[in-house]
């Protein structure tokens, strides 16, 4: 996947999430859960288009 597409989708997410969090009324709790899942989301994309996620799935303990 070309670097150009993942800096297009990491912006097109934060933008999204900052008008989500400045726009829709929540309350502050469930803005910090939506946060953190869009976050934790975001990272294992980002894991897995790395290559890193198929890499630990060969590792054995």
């Amino acid at each position: 996947m070309p670097l150009l597409t993942i800096i297009i989708v990491i912006l097109v997410v934060g933008v999204i999430l900052w008008l989500i969090n400045s726009y829709i009324p929540m309350q502050r709790t469930i803005k910090g859960i939506l946060n953190a899942v869009v976050v934790i989301v975001l990272v294992l994309w980002l894991l897995n288009v790395f290559g890193i996620l198929d890499s630990l799935q060969n590792l054995r303990i």
